[in-house]
């Protein structure tokens, strides 16, 4: 066959290819110019995350004496074949042959081996056994060793540009957040470009990179760190054939797991819904967009149309229920105040220690981890003081930089307890090197919540760990505490600072009252 080849590309001018599967049988025979090869779909082999390789072998001819080119192993990397082949043509006969398939994960972190014969019957290699090998190491990368499917295994991308993006420590957080979704990272990448690519965003060279990382190290998912557009999460998920999430969807991926009372369900869901909207064009293949005459839809085109009505439909049903519960919310808002209650609400970056501070406060057991968004649900809880002395303390889902708008929106029933506090505590992970940025991302997020006219109290937490450093903290403003919630550090001092906030001239301390008692 391959003397054949030779002869007909020799004599037509022409690169001539043939996509062999494991039984042998040819399935296509491809011809292109004298330079290049344009495949054409693989139809059912085309490669799916599911099947490591599609299960062909591209054999091809060239004309110039040159090896495997960038093209070549392009092709192998993205449309994941057995083996890729190049026969070297002179004056019509096969010559030299180079050879490349893709390797699993390994200490040389070579992506693929090369190999090379001086002649077709020269070549040393037993395809049928090695292929089968090669397979199962891929499955045994991407499994626990006893074929069971582990946790998934997903790469992270950031990429910093001249306009701003990424850094280690937006980075540092996407990885703290796949965590909190129970996923495993198999490698990070934070890539340094002079301006985003319109198309891929990393371009197409990184992009060709991320493929055979995700091959090889067993990974179901790429999640950037940054919101793509629809175009091009359309883009890379069909060119690297894994699932692709930007850094939003992930959030909602963890809003999702966190939500266990109805109205944490309903907003996730109106959230996720609202964002994926924009970003349902995919139609069925094989089904037309045109049929009979001009401006006519097809098939294809009406089956999504019925599915983006369907989800349209779906978002105005939540967006009662939500608006049903906000009115529950006010309801009960409005009774509270109309017997004088006042309300102090902890909010701040998400892994600030909001919940270990309401549960020492209020003896409550509310779940408190050190993970991004443990607590998604707020809490309502009522603080004595002693005859008379009583306020409201509320735990609320915590903040991050650059939140999803659709989030925001989806949680306004949420957020709308905020409305109604006398004073907001915003605590703060002193031990955070990047506290200074999450001190600013949550004051944004307040401002445009229009909460700024609130009474704010700035409070740094976790200040244990920089006593265990022999760091003592300063106290320069009355404005500013340091407490400890996990050892309970200070918090007398809180408890009156907060008393003299919202019944000014008030000191429990000088009463030498306990700590409150909890109702």
């Amino acid at each position: 066959m391959a003397k054949y080849l030779a002869e007909i590309s020799h004599e037509i001018n022409r690169q001539i290819a043939v996509l062999i599967d494991r039984r042998g049988r040819i399935e296509q025979v491809v011809v292109g110019d004298a330079n290049k090869i344009a495949l054409p779909s693989l139809g059912r082999y085309q490669p799916s995350g599911q099947n490591r390789f599609n299960g062909l072998r591209y054999i091809h001819t060239h004309l110039k004496g040159e090896p495997l080119s960038d093209d070549d192993l392009t092709d192998l990397a993205l449309l994941r074949f057995d083996m890729i082949v190049a026969i070297d043509v002179m004056n019509g006969v096969p010559a030299r042959v180079y050879m490349a398939h893709l390797l699993p994960d390994n200490p040389q972190n070579e992506r693929y081996r090369m190999m090379e014969s001086k002649s077709i019957y020269d070549i040393d290699f037993d395809f049928n056994i090695s292929i089968g090998e090669i397979e199962n190491e891929f499955t045994r990368m991407a499994s626990n060793g006893k074929g069971q499917k582990t946790k998934d295994r997903i790469l992270l991308v950031g990429v910093s540009h001249s306009g701003g993006g990424s850094t280690e420590s937006t980075m540092d957080e996407l990885e703290e957040l796949a965590r909190s979704a129970d996923l495993v990272v198999a490698k990070s990448y934070l890539q340094k470009r002079k301006k985003l690519d319109p198309r891929y965003l990393i371009g197409s060279g990184k992009l060709h990179q991320l493929v055979l990382d995700s091959m090889q190290l067993g990974a179901d998912m790429i999640i950037f760190d940054c919101a793509l557009t629809p175009a091009q999460s359309r883009t890379i998920s069909a060119a690297a054939d894994v699932e692709v999430l930007d850094r939003n969807q992930l959030i909602l991926a963890v809003f999702g797991q966190r939500a266990k009372t109805k109205a944490g369900l309903l907003q996730v869901e109106l959230a996720s819904l609202q964002y994926e909207l924009p970003r349902l064009s995919r139609r069925a293949e094989g089904l037309s967009r045109i049929t009979g005459g001009i401006g006519a839809l097809g098939p294809g085109e009406t089956k999504l149309e019925i599915h983006r009505r369907v989800v349209r439909d779906r978002i105005n049903h939540l967006e009662k229920q939500i608006d049903k519960l906000g009115a529950q919310r006010a309801l009960r808002r409005k009774r509270r105040n109309a017997r004088g209650v006042p309300v102090v609400s902890i909010v701040g970056y998400t892994n600030s220690g909001k919940s270990t501070l309401f549960n020492h406060l209020t003896a409550s057991t509310v779940l408190s981890a050190n993970r991004l968004f443990a607590t998604l649900d707020p809490t309502s809880r009522r603080v004595r003081f002693g005859p008379g002395r009583e306020f409201v303390l509320t735990d609320t889902v915590g903040f991050i930089r650059d939140l999803p708008k659709e989030l925001t929106a989806a949680f306004r029933a949420t957020m709308e307890e905020l409305d109604e506090a006398d004073l907001l505590v915003h605590l703060v992970d002193v031990s955070n090197p990047v506290c200074e940025s999450q001190i600013e991302s949550v004051e944004n997020i307040l401002e445009q919540l229009s909460l700024v006219h609130i009474p704010q109290l700035l409070v740094f937490n976790k200040c244990d760990t920089l006593l265990e450093q022999g760091i003592e903290p300063v106290q320069d403003s009355n404005d500013v505490l340091y407490v400890s919630a996990k050892t309970g550090f200070n918090v007398d001092t809180l408890l009156s600072v907060i008393a003299g906030n919202i019944w000014p001239g008030y000191d429990p301390l000088h009463k030498n009252e306990e700590l409150p008692d909890v109702e």
